[in-house]
């Protein structure tokens, strides 16, 4: 049975085109995943992070990313999990759709390094009950104690960095 309430589509007018993820888009990625693997970040996260930054789409599904890295979903999950809580993705309902899409935050260096203010905050913290435990008399006194006094100039330093950020960028606070 025929319904002629609704307009019959044609193929190409059901969802507009992705553009393509090219060889030389994932060569990049796996490369600029190297990097931040380098730095310390898990290679999955930074696989995922990476092909997000190159995505010409504003966000991916879970199904689009495990395609274009050419891993299995259950790869992805923990991966998003760990980018969300390190402040740089965000996730969004598709319309319609029980599913997730995910994106980079909008400044996402930026927000990632702001929010470093409250782990900095946490390991100051952390550094003077461990200078409490061992004496600022012993050499791991003098240590953490240095550890805490650059971790505190980092964090108080850091406000000042992102305010010449954004003058940099002619944004006002």
């Amino acid at each position: 049975m025929i319904n002629h309430d609704v307009p019959a589509q044609r193929p190409e007018e059901e969802a507009p085109q992705s553009p393509p993820f090219t060889e030389v888009m994932a060569q990049w990625v796996e490369r600029f995943a190297g990097d931040l693997a380098s730095a310390g970040m898990p290679r999955m996260p930074a696989r995922i992070f990476s092909c997000l930054l190159v995505s010409e789409e504003r966000s991916l599904s879970s199904a689009e990313l495990a395609e274009r890295l050419q891993v299995s979903p259950a790869a992805i999950s923990g991966a998003k999990r760990y980018l969300e809580q390190m402040h740089l993705i965000g996730r969004e309902s598709e319309p319609g759709s029980r599913r997730e899409r995910y994106r980079l935050h909008h400044d996402v260096w930026y927000e990632a390094v702001a929010n470093r203010d409250t782990l900095l905050t946490r390991w100051v913290s952390t550094m003077q009950a461990g200078l409490d435990a061992v004496g600022p008399e012993s050499h791991a006194g003098a240590r953490m104690a240095e550890t805490a006094a650059f971790l505190a100039f980092l964090r108080d330093d850091l406000g000042s960095v992102l305010e010449r950020w954004r003058a940099f960028r002619g944004e006002s606070s």
